[in-house]
């Protein structure tokens, strides 16, 4: 069986950033996971001492807290910085921009739709810099029994499907006079996306390595499987079952935005050196 890795994937910008910012700030906390990855986050806690806080009240005067990747909402950084906390801002430049946007346009007189999921951190930094609100949909079927003004501004979660955005934007476009869209998914998330769904029509069997509660892994993870029905999402080479690969040809393999290398390899290796022996 080959083993083929798809034309993008793992690290992208913002989280290459993040971690470098990290290891930059020893014995700082972390205000949330850092990124979407708990080996990784693991190995920064081993090796350089970057603690875990999920409260942010939790920092006193003087504690060093690095921001998440995701953001955070707007007014407990405001927060940190009253109570004298030392910031340091890890978040995407990706994720800074919808957060803009949101405040600008709101503050302009537009209602604001966010497409992306409710409950990830990023989306309830975004959200917050709405000054007067906003409304978060997950699709276009979402927008139906939500009444709008005739000027609307749309901003995406930065990992999700383009196609889907798609929909939304039509839908808005359709009913209301003056509709502004803001392509704010990252590129990183376009060319991952485009790889793995090439690669997963190529392949008989597909893995795809990521956090679990990782956005945009679960979206190749998504995108793997309508091509490629035996499509598998994993955390590490821990969760390999070699059974997958009895009577495959090729195996695709792509990672998620927050995946780092190690564990990538980590992975090929155990797929090398006990499944293939064994089939």
């Amino acid at each position: 069986m080959k083993i083929q890795l798809a034309e993008n994937y793992g690290f992208c910008f913002g989280v290459k950033r993040a971690i470098k910012i990290a290891e930059e700030n020893k014995n700082s906390s972390t205000y949330g996971p850092l990124i979407h990855n708990s080996k990784e986050i693991e190995r920064l806690e081993k090796d350089f001492k970057v603690g875990l806080t999920d409260d942010f009240r939790t920092f006193a005067k003087g504690d060093k807290a690095v921001i998440r990747t995701h953001g955070i909402p707007k007014n407990e950084l405001e927060a940190l910085h009253k109570n004298g906390v030392d910031v340091v801002d890890a978040t995407c430049p990706y994720v800074t921009k919808p957060q803009q946007i949101c405040q600008e346009m709101s503050e302009a007189g537009y209602d604001i739709v966010i497409f992306g999921d409710d409950t990830h951190p990023e989306i309830k930094g975004v959200k917050s810099y709405a000054t007067h609100g906003a409304h978060v949909v997950s699709s276009a079927k979402d927008l139906e029994d939500i009444k709008l003004s005739e000027k609307v501004a749309l901003v995406a979660q930065t990992t999700r499907k383009i196609d889907e955005y798609m929909d939304v934007a039509s839908y808005l476009i359709a009913r209301h006079k003056e509709v502004r869209i803001f392509n704010t998914i990252c590129n990183a998330t376009f060319e991952n996306q485009d790889a793995v769904k090439k690669l997963s029509k190529e392949a008989d069997v597909m893995i795809i390595i990521g956090g679990k509660n990782s956005s945009n892994t679960k979206q190749l993870f998504s995108i793997s499987q309508d091509n490629c029905v035996d499509s598998y999402h994993i955390e590490d080479e821990k969760d390999l079952d070699c059974a997958w690969f009895e009577g495959k040809s090729l195996c695709g393999i792509s990672a998620g935005a927050s995946t780092p290398d190690w564990i990538i390899q980590n992975v090929i290796k155990a797929i090398q050196e006990n499944c293939l022996i064994q089939n």
